[in-house]
């Protein structure tokens, strides 16, 4: 029995798991200070002061916040700088 394996692509006819969504995630810790961290998401991901701000709480109540969505090539730049920062964050 012959199998095939078939690929989604996109309109320029690359693979579309390349493409695929991921999330950038940011995990609380004991370390960084609530303003400390609204800061940082401000200056690396580019966040609002209100999404910031929002970011900041959720993380803060929930132990971790998705801050920013895209494909691991997007996602990468973002997840140096928090890190460079001492942030806890993963590509999910």
């Amino acid at each position: 029995m012959e199998t095939s394996q078939t690929f989604q692509t996109n309109p320029l006819g690359q693979n579309a798991d390349i493409f695929h969504e991921n999330q950038l995630v940011l995990y609380n810790d004991s370390v960084n200070t609530y303003n400390f961290v609204r800061s940082v998401l401000m200056k690396i991901c580019q966040h609002e002061p209100e999404q910031a701000e929002q970011c900041t709480l959720i993380v803060h109540l929930n132990g971790k916040c998705s801050v920013k969505k895209g494909s691991l090539r997007q996602l990468r730049p973002f997840l140096r700088g928090l890190l460079r920062n001492g942030l806890q964050v993963e590509i999910i």
